[in-house]
């Protein structure tokens, strides 16, 4: 398969299809959108992005919530696991979505309170809104 990745400028680029993560309930405002490749430039930053494959416009930059100090400690339900089909924690990563907030004259920010949720052995993912911080989301910074 190959897709175009319109914001690095590249065409024609080969995916292979057994490599993306499927998200069923699309992402926050982004809900038609379930298929993604995850990757990153070689050599490169800690960001890694997140293309959809369905529509080469949508790419989210993300990194893991370590690069940014932080630490979650996040409770899934029953039904996030079963949509993730999840029965083993180890195989879970949990990743925020960076952005650069014109409104504030581009200061890079991070999602915090919605983060990712990838099964690394399924390739089903989840973006788990976090409508309070409970006890069992934890943040440290320096």
């Amino acid at each position: 398969m190959k897709i175009d990745i319109d914001r690095l400028g590249l065409k024609n680029v080969d995916v292979d299809p057994d490599t993306l993560f499927n998200f069923p309930q699309g992402l926050a405002g982004f809900e038609t959108h379930h298929r993604f490749k995850l990757f990153h430039q070689e050599g490169g930053s800690t960001v890694f992005w997140l293309q959809s494959v369905d529509d080469s416009q949508v790419m989210f930059p993300i990194v893991v919530p370590e690069a940014l100090d932080l630490a979650y400690d996040i409770e899934l339900s029953d039904e996030d696991c079963a949509v993730l089909g999840l029965s083993d924690p180890s195989d879970a990563a949990v990743v925020v979505i960076v952005y650069r907030d014109a409104s504030a004259d581009g200061v890079i920010g991070a999602n915090t309170r919605s983060p990712v949720i990838l099964n690394l052995k399924s390739r089903l993912g989840i973006q788990k809104v976090l409508h309070e911080i409970h006890p069992s989301v934890l943040y440290r910074g320096r």
